[in-house]
């Protein structure tokens, strides 16, 4: 009896060391972020995200890329390399990153490129009001467009509290 209790009283002490040791290590990074930020809680699907800005009141930001992009790469890049940028979409949105069309039309208004980043508002609108500085692509950014990036994430959120 002795034995048993001084065996299970050291099997306690390794598990809550270990447990302990576990919990200080740096969090693994998110396979979901796919080097768009590994701080950032990122959601599985489009489903999932539309359920989750609903539930939480904020816009859900959908950034469609591809990994063998070049110009989705240099995108990612910059994205995941400004802190503002990480900051919000890490606090204030619920984020989705897609490598793969979505059925959801309204998602691809002037066509299926890449790189392209959208905002869809808790009401499950997609905000076709949102766009970048591109006629010719409305949703895309380039690495040197993170200000207006920026800028379109806080109209964003302005948004919501004013229409919603």
């Amino acid at each position: 009896l002795h034995s048993t209790l001084a065996l299970s009283l050291l099997l306690i002490a390794v598990t809550s060391n270990l447990a302990m040791a576990i919990k200080k290590e740096k969090r693994a990074p998110q396979t979901l972020s796919r080097g768009w930020g590994d701080e950032i809680t990122w959601v599985q699907t489009y489903e999932e995200g539309l359920y989750q800005a609903k539930k939480s009141n904020k816009p859900l930001m959908v950034i469609h890329h591809l990994e063998d992009c070049q110009y989705c790469q240099a995108l990612k890049k910059a994205f995941a390399e400004n802190e503002e940028i990480q900051e919000m979409a890490q606090n204030n949105f619920i984020m989705l990153n897609l490598m793969h069309e979505t059925t959801d039309k309204n998602l691809s208004p002037d066509g299926q490129y890449v790189p392209r980043i959208m905002f869809v508002d808790p009401s499950l609108t997609v905000r076709a009001d949102i766009t970048g500085r591109y006629s010719n692509r409305l949703y895309t950014y380039e690495p040197q467009d993170m200000m207006f990036l920026i800028e379109n994430m806080k109209k964003a959120l302005r948004l919501i509290q004013t229409e919603l």
